[in-house]
């Protein structure tokens, strides 16, 4: 994707491709940094609750892989269950990374589906951003709370496609479309991706970008899956961007007889 023509924004930073991975459920370093390598992506998240990047210097630190001087770094809070756990994770990321202030806020509501808890996220939210964060939000696919959050000054909003992992692709499109409408800030679908064509679709639907682990992590060949995960989110974009055709209930023929002489 050309940054120049068609860049995506985010905090104010231009970005060539509109594909976020994670950095979990690899089978190790190497598998990690060649499948990310593979994507194309510019931006990656780790939650650093569950990865060292410096907090503890006995083990391997991922930054050895992901080198901030090659990508952006979104911390997240993944893990976390209450907003107060989300802002100290936060707060530490700041610390460990110099300063550090884009990170990804998730407070999860509950063990097994991986829902979020939008109330305790709202909460820890407020906190965040005044305190100097910028906050991209990983939310519920519902269209007022994600102008609430865009309102609260979130710098992106990141509707889920369906649960975490589950691979179920987009389930409600209509909703996401109404996110996308109402929007003036970057929305980025977060959760539920499986395959090639769900990053597509969520790509078609107007979403400025996809982020995107379990996918690539948990494909028979990560690698492979990561390079056709960022070919699909390129043709998605370019296909919204083009305009599709109306959907009809008949065809018509691509060359009418009306005229012909017989």
């Amino acid at each position: 994707m050309n940054t120049e023509t068609d860049p995506l924004i985010i905090a104010g930073q231009s970005y060539g491709s509109r594909l976020l991975v994670g950095t979990g459920k690899y089978q190790d370093m190497a598998e990690t940094d060649a499948a990310i390598s593979a994507s194309g992506a510019e931006i990656v998240t780790l939650a650093i609750r569950r990865v060292n990047i410096g907090q503890n210097p006995d083990e391997p630190n991922l930054l050895e892989v992901i080198s901030p001087d090659r990508y952006t770094l979104l911390p997240n809070t993944a893990g976390c269950y209450t907003a107060e756990d989300a802002v100290r994770t936060c707060r530490l990321a700041r610390e460990l990374l110099n300063g550090h202030s884009l990170v990804k806020l998730e407070v999860l509501g509950d063990e097994k589906t991986l829902y979020p808890d939008v109330t305790a996220t709202l909460a820890a939210c407020e906190i965040l951003v005044a305190d100097g964060f910028q906050v991209m939000v990983y939310t519920s696919d519902d269209p007022i709370l994600a102008k609430r959050f865009e309102e609260m000054g979130c710098v992106a909003v990141m509707p889920l496609a369906a649960p975490i992992g589950s691979g179920l692709g987009v389930r409600n499109p209509y909703n996401i479309r109404l996110i996308v409408e109402n929007a003036t800030v970057p929305i980025l679908v977060d959760a539920g991706v499986g395959t090639a064509s769900d990053a597509a679709i969520a790509m078609e639907l107007g979403c400025d970008g996809v982020l995107m682990n379990t996918a690539i992590a948990g494909a028979k060949s990560p690698v492979l899956m990561a390079s056709a995960m960022g070919k699909a989110v390129e043709a998605g974009r370019e296909a919204y961007r083009a305009g599709r055709i109306p959907r009809k209930a008949y065809a018509s023929a691509s060359s009418p007889i009306d005229g012909l002489f017989f």
